[in-house]
């Protein structure tokens, strides 16, 4: 209680409630530390122990050098290769060996037609390519 007088000479009679709420806020900073914290379980598929090694990869097939120069030539490992004949070529590629493909090494020069690569792409995604990266000069 606070001492003081008001206007009319009579002690001030009101609550001081500061030291009430700071005990109140200790008492929520400890009830919120003590709480359990809830858990959810979560499904995890974690790897195994394996006893048995895991088989080597074969060697990767030699890489597939795809270079489209700035007229829009297409050149299948340094031959020119017309864009009908592509999609057959990646097919018989990626059917040689489905889980050992080569690498489709795509060089494109600064000044070719971007709807040229865009249709390369194309072809080499129909043709199920998993492999494909740009070569970067």
């Amino acid at each position: 209680m606070a001492f003081s007088s008001n206007s009319d000479g009579g002690a001030m009679s009101d609550m001081n409630i500061i030291p009430l709420a700071d005990v109140m806020l200790v008492l929520l900073v400890i009830f919120m530390m003590t709480a359990p914290i809830p858990s959810y379980p979560i499904d995890i598929d974690l790897p195994q122990r394996s006893l048995t090694p895991p088989v080597n990869p074969l060697d990767p097939p030699e890489p597939i050098r795809l270079r489209i120069d700035q007229s829009g030539t297409i050149f299948w490992n340094d031959s020119p290769t017309p864009m009908s004949a592509l999609r057959n070529m990646m097919e018989a590629e990626v059917e040689r060996d489905v889980n050992n493909q080569p690498t489709l090494e795509i060089d494109v020069n600064d000044q070719a037609e971007y709807g040229t690569l865009a249709k390369v792409l194309a072809i080499a995604r129909n043709a199920q390519m998993q492999k494909i990266g740009f070569v970067k000069k």
